[in-house]
C-alpha cells in the first residue's frame, strides 16, 4: 500500500468533491480541507485490505465524517459565544438593577434595561454552561437528583435563582469546584469523586454537604 502522504496527494480531489458537494455554503473551506485530512488520516490507519473494498470507499466516510463534525462544531461555538455575551450582559443588569431598586429585578426589567425580549434573557441565562448544567441529573442513592435540587427546594427555579446560584458556583475554591463538578456536572458517585481528589468516600460527603450548606445560605 502506498504511503500516507502519498494517498493524500493522489486523492485530494476526493477530498475537495466531498467539499464542493456536501459543504459548498460553507465559507471555512480550508478548516473543511483539514477535517477532511485528518479523516483521511484516521481511515489509512484503521484499513485492512481483507475488507474487500477500495480505500477511497472506504475512507469517504471519515472524510464526510469529520468535515461534519467541524461544520457542527463551528456552528455551536458561535452560537455559544452569543449566548454567554447575553448572559454576562444579563448577570451585569441584574447585578445593577439590584442595586437602583433596592430589590430583585424581574425578567422583565433585565429585558427592558437590555432592550431584549424576556425568552431573550431566559434562554441565554438556561443556556450558559454553568447554568445549564446545575439542572442537570445525577443518581445519589437511588434517587435522582440534581445541583438546585440539594441547594433549594423547588422544582421550578427562577431566572434570578439561576443566576445567584451560578454566581455562588463562581465564587467556589478550585478544590470545592472540582468537588461540585465531578458529583453534579459529570454524574461520578462521591467515591469515584473521591478517589479523584484524594479523599475518602466519607470525606467527600461530608465536604460535599459543608459546600452545599454554605451556597444555600448565601442564596437565601
Amino acid at each position: 500500500m502506498e504511503t500516507l502522504n502519498e494517498l493524500i496527494l493522489k486523492n485530494e480531489r476526493l477530498i475537495y468533491s466531498i467539499i464542493n458537494n456536501s459543504f459548498s455554503n460553507y465559507p471555512n473551506k480550508e478548516d473543511l480541507y483539514q477535517a477532511g485530512i485528518l479523516g483521511f488520516k484516521k481511515a489509512y490507519n484503521n484499513f485492512n485490505p481483507d475488507y474487500g473494498v477500495k480505500f477511497t470507499t472506504y475512507a469517504y466516510d471519515y472524510i464526510f465524517g469529520e468535515m461534519k463534525q467541524e461544520v457542527r462544531k463551528d456552528r455551536s461555538l458561535k452560537i455559544s459565544r452569543n449566548i454567554l455575551k447575553i448572559a454576562s450582559s444579563v448577570n451585569n443588569a441584574y447585578s445593577y438593577l439590584a442595586q437602583e431598586y433596592m430589590r430583585k429585578p424581574t425578567i422583565l426589567e433585565i429585558a427592558t434595561y437590555l432592550n431584549l425580549e424576556e425568552e431573550e434573557v431566559i434562554e441565554a441565562v438556561e443556556s450558559s454552561y454553568m447554568v445549564s448544567s446545575t439542572d442537570e441529573v445525577i443518581n445519589d442513592d437511588g434517587k435522582e437528583i440534581t445541583l438546585l435540587d440539594t441547594v433549594e427546594d423547588y422544582k421550578n427555579p427562577d431566572i434570578e435563582k439561576l443566576i445567584m446560584l451560578k454566581d455562588e458556583l463562581s465564587k467556589l475554591t478550585p478544590f470545592d469546584k472540582q468537588i461540585i463538578q465531578n458529583r453534579y456536572f459529570l454524574d461520578r458517585t462521591q467515591s469515584e469523586t473521591a478517589s479523584i481528589v484524594g479523599m475518602t468516600q466519607v470525606q467527600v460527603s461530608r465536604r460535599e454537604q459543608k459546600i452545599l450548606k454554605k451556597m444555600r445560605s448565601n442564596m437565601c
